[in-house]
């Protein structure tokens, strides 16, 4: 492992529920040893980065009923190929070399994963959205 890896993977935080099992698909290996540290690592940058496009998209967000928003994040993040390409930038970035090869084996479905996973991860924390606009 070069220094680089070393370093990413020391800063990364540990999450208690993330279980590796000797029986679990090299994905579910993959989502739980990789991208859930790195989406939780990333998250201030995450929600940073919605609120920058719901900005972009003139506040729209703001006059939706709370499952219009959850719809409104999902669509973000599945539809908008640009914003999309962004998250993933924030995600791969993250990557050892290591991962990044095996990541690079399989990489549609765990797009798929990851991608997913930051929606949940925007959704769940939608409140920040309410408190961030106040702030403005």
């Amino acid at each position: 492992m070069n220094e680089r890896s070393l370093k990413l993977s020391e800063i990364r935080p540990v999450i208690a529920n993330a279980r590796i099992l000797p029986n679990m698909s090299e994905q579910e290996y993959f989502q739980n040893q990789t991208l859930r540290p790195i989406l939780k690592l990333q998250n201030d940058l995450l929600l940073v980065s919605f609120q920058n496009y719901i900005v972009k998209a003139k506040n729209r967000f703001h006059e939706l009923k709370k499952e219009a928003r959850l719809d409104y994040i999902a669509n973000a993040v599945q539809k908008d190929i640009k914003y999309r390409n962004t998250l993933k930038g924030m995600i791969l970035g993250q990557f050892t070399l290591e991962e990044y090869e095996d990541y690079r084996k399989n990489s549609s479905a765990l797009n798929k994963r990851m991608m997913s996973m930051a929606v949940k991860r925007l959704q769940d924390q939608m409140q920040y959205f309410e408190e961030a606009t106040l702030l403005q």
